[in-house]
């Protein structure tokens, strides 16, 4: 097990913020540095600095775009100037319409095949297009599964909202280049600090309307709405005017909830805050956190998870395995399937998926959709987890990452991670069993 993350989203949430507070938090530089490095996208520069906000010294992270890509995403003027407009135009007894400002952009708002206005012509991509640049980037598989997770969540929530499929969206914001060094610095963090569980209890929303491309829309927008609704994230709202909670925020908590309550008490081991570049009457910060339950280091720890299972006959091995890969990107702590032989004797599939209770009902709605299941058994189980902590060790192939946990009379093993012994190995072009060679010569240790 890694680390516990909770995320205090009193301010709301976005991809900047979120980047930020994990910088904070002491992502390593370096490593964000090379994975910049190896986007094969152009046209911006990252700047990492410190700043004032309600007189705290917190972290700002700020994508930097040159003129062609250039955006409106904190301009506030742009945003929220249409309110201005509209009181100004109910004084004169005009009629208010759609905006003038067609071709204008919200940065990270997404919608549908539209061309820019006067800031140029900025890249259409396809879903499959972004996830091509995710897949080229040299970073770790696990990371560019959780920034993949992002995007398909994102994607979902716009083929909703325009009444497409995710094979017909194009992401002309999202798919921009702020949006993909966002949510691709915001993988890389985790996966360098080796969160594992993250906690958010709820997010809080502003309200009134907002200006993106296709005119003024209220506060929440369509897209953060459909998140919100297909992974049950709750939304606390504030009743101050402004957009809170961007679709790249709210896609961030999606694809990284594994828990919505805090556990009764609790060390907090490392604080982080990240900025936000929004001016509102509320502070833009958002507060990260590594926790760990009181009394994780001195013995095992207690907790509670929920298996859920189901047998289908008419199902293949194929779909089982794509909806393991699903299962387990969306935050399921483990998914096996099992051979077993049903009513007259038919050959059919156990499927049993281990989860957090605030994950339930997004992976159980997934199960549905992409199996032939017609009900799903659910029951909570107790269990008990050993200490734990991540370690590094260097061997000849570069750093990697280990698991070292401590039994109940004192006694510590280690264990290599998979998913850091398969980077090496990728990375130096040498045999996976190689890597955990060297590692127990290193270590000093029989084969595990």
């Amino acid at each position: 097990m890694g680390q516990t993350l909770y995320l205090e989203c009193e301010s709301g949430i976005s991809g900047d913020m979120t980047a930020a507070a994990l910088l904070d938090l002491g992502a390593d530089r370096t490593v964000l540095e090379q994975a910049w490095k190896s986007l094969p996208v152009q046209g911006f520069e990252v700047e990492i600095s410190r700043v004032k906000k309600a007189g705290l010294d917190v972290c700002d992270f700020r994508v930097k775009l040159d003129k062609e890509h250039e955006n409106h995403d904190h301009d506030m003027d742009y945003l929220f100037g249409h309110r201005q407009q509209e009181s100004r135009h109910a004084e004169e007894g005009h009629v208010h319409g759609e905006c003038a400002g067609e071709g204008h952009r919200h940065g990270e708002h997404v919608h549908g095949t539209h061309s820019h206005g006067h800031h140029g012509s900025h890249e259409h991509r396809g879903l499959q297009e972004v996830l091509d640049i995710i897949g080229k980037a040299q970073i770790s598989s696990r990371a560019k599964e959780t920034a993949s997770a992002m995007f398909r969540i994102l994607a979902q929530a716009e083929a909703k909202a325009h009444g497409t499929s995710l094979e017909q969206v194009h992401f002309h914001e999202v798919g921009a280049v702020d949006s993909i060094v966002d949510i691709l610095t915001v993988a890389v963090c985790l996966d360098n600090l080796d969160i594992t569980e993250v906690i958010v209890p709820y997010v809080c929303e502003g309200s009134g309307s907002i200006r993106c491309q296709h005119g003024i829309l209220p506060v929440p927008v369509p897209a953060v709405l459909h998140i919100v609704e297909a992974h049950g994230i709750p939304l606390r709202m504030t009743g101050m005017e402004g957009e809170l909670v961007t679709p790249t925020g709210a896609a961030i908590v999606a694809a990284l909830r594994t828990s919505d309550r805090l556990p009764s008490e609790f060390t907090v081991k490392k604080t982080g805050t990240g900025a936000g570049k929004r001016q509102y009457e509320r502070p833009s910060l958002l507060r990260a956190m590594l926790v760990e339950p009181a009394g994780a280091e001195t013995g095992s720890e207690s907790s509670t998870v929920c298996k859920l299972e189901t047998n289908m006959d008419d199902c293949t091995g194929e779909t089982l395995g794509y909806v393991m890969n699903l299962l387990l990107a969306s935050g399921a702590r483990d998914v096996y399937y099992t051979p077993v032989y049903m009513k007259k004797n038919r050959p059919a599939y156990q499927l049993t998926v281990i989860c957090d209770e605030g994950k339930r009902e997004e992976l159980e709605r997934l199960i549905f959709r992409e199996t032939t299941t017609i009900g799903i058994r659910r029951v909570q189980m107790e269990r008990t987890v050993l200490p734990r902590q991540m370690e590094s060790r260097m061997l000849p192939y570069g750093e990697l990452k280990v698991k070292r946990c401590t039994l109940p009379d004192g006694t510590q093993r280690c264990y290599p991670e998979y998913e850091s012994a398969a980077t090496l190995a990728e990375k130096n072009g040498v045999p996976l069993r190689q890597v955990f060679d060297q590692w127990q010569r290193t270590e000093g240790t029989e084969p595990v």
